[in-house]
């Protein structure tokens, strides 16, 4: 079991005495689609006998997030399988809209979903053994003991791509260093994001040998046709008032976010609030939240549109977060005015809109880095903050177009992370 297979035992006994909880936890993220035995291996076998790519995203952010590396590999390798796991219903749904949408496009390649096992040791072998993956790849920080000991059982090399280790994350796996460390020991390359992070893996005990700082693949993303017709779309649907859209927002954010947009309105009467809140089950109650404080609302679920007097439009929809974000003329990324870590501060300046964030950004300090450089991160601490930004913003043409200009150059220039990692997951994808 290895010096420090003690750490992964004792692991897996605390699991499983909380196997009740941990189930109640997955039986709510279900997709129809899928059977609830997934959950503990029973995955559907490789179609037509090809070789299966395995990649593991945590959840919808991080498939957004993995989308370039998803789209190159199954170009790259036509023949093989692509399986991209998730923990969440709403990772599924995006993988299966990435895979509808490349078979409306007629492209190549075999991509299909699965919900990865929990982490019980009998459910990660029949995983992996059901799987038979030539290779792992785990996106970010997605480290299960058991899943990656069996995959060392089965000799599939595992890479990490993209590698992340917030400060505060770091802090929490610290407290059980062995068992990362046990669990670090069956990683066979670490496609670190920055120096920062290949640094807190290998104080977590990640051989220095065995990782390579190659940057973010976030990066990489660039919006596809589709998108850009979408915010289009969205565009006329707004008219020419003066839109703004606060995307992935969290409890307690969503006060703030309100406050703001009643700020905004003390200027500008006709500004509209587009709303997107990170989680599906919150959407009524954010809507109930709106109308609390005496918003007028539409939501684009009801296929309400925003009519003349709406000052809220609730986009309680998955998969058009990009859309509102090229549609507005203004974007705050969420999770960060709430101690959440932040989310993907480049997907709204990919699409040419202006940025603006809270503080709270463990989960996005090399990028927060490099767009606080360019000087196009626009960072506030609270709600009044928030509306002070709007304002200036929405009454300065010329700078909401710099901002847009020099993000989309940014993202241009730090291109990159994703022929490095291609490279180096070569080595594991030759043919056999």
């Amino acid at each position: 079991m290895g010096r420090n297979g003690w750490a992964r035992w004792l692991y897996s006994a605390v699991l499983y005495g909380l196997s009740p909880l941990v189930w109640k936890r997955v039986w709510r993220e279900r997709a129809l689609t899928h059977s609830r035995w997934q959950r503990l291996g029973f995955v559907p076998r490789s179609s037509a006998g090809r070789a299966v790519i395995w990649l593991h995203c945590a959840s919808v952010g991080e498939v957004l997030a993995a989308q370039p590396l998803i789209e190159t590999l199954l170009e790259r390798y036509p023949g093989r399988e692509l399986v991209v796991s998730t923990m969440t219903a709403t990772g599924a749904e995006r993988v299966q809209a990435i895979a509808d949408s490349r078979q409306t496009r007629g492209q190549a390649g075999h991509l299909r979903h699965c919900f990865i096992a929990l982490d019980f040791p009998g459910a990660a072998r029949r995983f992996v053994r059901r799987l038979r993956p030539q290779a792992a790849i785990i996106f970010e920080t997605e480290l299960w003991p058991n899943v990656l000991a069996a995959c060392h059982s089965r000799e599939v090399p595992v890479v990490v791509s993209n590698g992340r280790l917030s400060p505060r994350a770091f802090e929490g796996y610290r407290r059980v260093r062995p068992l990362m460390r046990d669990a670090l020991s069956h990683v066979t390359w670490l496609a670190a994001k920055s120096d920062a992070d290949a640094e807190r893996f290998q104080a977590l005990g990640m051989a220095v040998e065995h990782v390579t700082v190659v940057g973010s693949l976030k990066f990489d993303f660039l919006p596809n046709d589709a998108e850009f017709e979408r915010s289009e779309r969205l565009r006329t649907l707004l008219g020419q008032r003066p839109a703004w859209v606060a995307g992935s927002t969290h409890p307690g954010e969503d006060e703030q976010v309100l406050a703001a947009h009643a700020v905004l309105l003390e200027s500008q009467p006709d500004a509209l609030l587009i709303l997107v809140p990170r989680h599906p089950q919150r959407f009524d109650a954010v809507a109930a939240l709106c109308r609390e404080h005496g918003f007028t609302l539409a939501r684009r679920s009801q296929e309400e549109r925003p009519e003349a007097g709406t000052q809220v439009y609730l986009a309680d929809t998955m998969g058009e977060l990009l859309g509102f974000y090229g549609a507005a003329m203004v974007a705050f990324v969420g999770g960060s005015l709430a101690p959440i870590g932040g989310h993907n501060l480049l997907e709204p300046a990919a699409m040419g809109t202006p940025v603006i964030t809270g503080k709270h950004l463990d989960n996005f300090l090399d990028v927060a880095a490099t767009l606080r450089e360019a000087d196009v991160l626009l960072e506030v601490d609270d709600a009044t903050a928030l509306g002070r930004e709007l304002i200036r913003l929405f009454d300065d043409p010329d700078e909401r177009e710099r901002l847009s200009r020099t993000g989309q150059a940014v993202i241009e220039a730090n291109r990159g992370a994703l022929k490095r990692t291609l490279d180096g997951l070569a080595t594991y994808l030759e043919e056999k």
